[in-house]
């Protein structure tokens, strides 16, 4: 996917307030992970992906949060897979609906699971 001159400037007219996102997620508390407090704003998505964070976005579609905490994806940084007892795709299913998006995994003992094939 090529970033085009037009979607950057869109991203930025967005960012600073000069154009509406496509969606604004209003009113959240967002975990900030590196100072490990919630910050409360709004989420801006452009072209679907984050483009702003912060207060008085405005989009074509907004949605109240009404103070619901929104977290950014998970990193499990050591997995065993084989200690979870599932295959790759099964342990997939199971932990992304959680939130968990990559998983550091540490192979040993990966064909107990995965097999010879």
């Amino acid at each position: 996917d090529n970033l085009s001159s037009e979607k950057i400037i869109k991203r930025i007219q967005v960012a600073t307030h000069q154009a509406k996102a496509d969606l604004v997620l209003k009113n959240a508390k967002i975990v900030n992970v590196h100072n490990q407090t919630l910050e409360e704003g709004d989420i801006a998505i452009v072209d679907g992906i984050i483009g702003a964070i912060g207060p008085n976005y405005e989009g074509t579609e907004e949605i109240d949060l009404q103070g619901k905490i929104v977290t950014p994806a998970f990193i499990d940084s050591h997995m065993h897979i084989e200690s979870s007892m599932l295959s790759p795709p099964q342990l997939a299913k199971a932990i992304i609906p959680e939130g968990t998006l990559t998983i550091i995994a540490d192979p040993h003992e990966i064909a107990n699971v995965k097999g010879l094939d």
